[in-house]
């Protein structure tokens, strides 16, 4: 497993209250430049994050992504440019971890606002397998024990998970691929945005709550059209998906962890062998911007198919959709083939 790729070992409790901390000493002054005329100029990390600060920032927003169409974003490397437009930004966006270039060059550029989205939920440690399964009983604590506050975050947490946070190896930060834990950052962008920009806060609330309640749609629609699968196991080269698993009661098997990339090992393709069997899985999913060599090579061996489950880290004219919502259902749809969901 590439280390590099794993978000550091850090405690998430109170993350919500630290991560929004420095938004509040945001001055007049600054959040004036964003309601003067001027668009507030705000720097994403990858496309998740440009997706939301796109979709909440709506018209009082220039948006700029760091990572291009295209381009596998973990392995990003900056530009002395792009550097220097993250000083010049109003607010930064990103997800600490992903992309070791951009945690730099942000801790470096002295900007106020800056949000990094993996404050705002719960991370959890997923290895190549994950089942939604499993789950304890530990869901209030376990909101508690994060910072969230009431009703809302047991009822985000209530089935608990069984997993341990923060252990030695990292948290698997592909968060945005659980419709929940994603509607739960755009939350909390949206009321940061709110702080940096006080002038348009009643737009950027009502433009949250939109996307929150499709997001919320998207949801439903996973829980509806995952319910009864023939299989609930699904193999993939990239071992992005422990969250949507987890939350829909499937099992991923990753050929190769979580680093797309990586050459899996003989015992495991001899492992995924049995699984496929064993479990009656039907496909071997690859993503867009990645080889899709190690898919077709087991698929052969195996007389599996091979299908595209996009972790969503870039839009490009491969991608099966527009957007990030487009591209969850696609998603949603080539999940129900492979698992014989009706």
């Amino acid at each position: 497993m590439n280390v590099r790729r794993l978000i550091p070992t850090t405690a998430v409790a109170g993350a919500v209250v630290l991560g929004l901390t420095a938004l509040s000493a945001c001055s007049t002054s600054d959040a004036a430049d964003g309601g003067n005329g001027d668009k507030l100029k705000v720097t994403a990390s990858f496309y998740p994050m440009q997706f939301l600060a796109e979709k909440i920032g709506g018209e009082h927003v220039a948006v700029t992504s760091l990572t291009k169409p295209g381009v596998e974003p973990h392995d990003l490397e900056l530009t002395p440019r792009q550097i220097g437009s993250i000083s010049e930004s109003d607010y930064v966006l990103y997800l600490k971890g992903i992309q070791p270039a951009v945690d730099d060059a942000i801790k470096q550029s002295g900007v106020q606002n800056t949000v990094d989205a993996a404050t705002l939920t719960t991370l959890e440690n997923h290895g190549s397998e994950v089942s939604g399964h499993d789950h304890g009983h530990e869901g209030e604590e376990h909101a508690d024990e994060h910072g969230h506050e009431g009703e809302e975050a047991h009822e985000e947490h209530s089935e608990g998970d069984g997993h341990n946070h923060g252990e030695e190896g990292g948290a698997d930060p592909h968060i945005w691929l659980d419709p929940v834990k994603y509607a739960e950052v755009a939350k909390g962008v949206g009321k940061s945005l709110e702080k940096a920009d006080p002038d348009h806060a009643a737009d950027y609330k009502k433009n949250t709550d939109a996307l929150v309640a499709e997001l919320g749609e998207l949801n439903t629609a996973y829980e509806i059209g995952l319910k009864n699968p023939a299989t609930k196991t699904f193999i993939t080269t990239h071992s992005a998906f422990g969250y949507l698993a987890e939350r829909y009661g499937l099992t991923q098997q990753g050929i190769a962890g979580i680093d797309p990339e990586a050459e899996p090992s003989p015992a495991r393709i001899q492992e995924i062998h049995t699984i496929a069997e064993k479990e009656k899985a039907t496909t071997v999913f690859f993503e867009t911007l990645a080889s899709d060599r190690t898919a077709k090579t087991l698929a052969k061996d195996t007389g599996l198919k091979t299908g595209v489950l996009d972790p969503l880290e870039g839009i490009t004219d491969k991608s099966q959709g527009a957007d990030y919502i487009e591209v969850m259902e696609s998603n949603l749809a080539a999940l129900q083939k492979a698992l014989g969901a009706k």
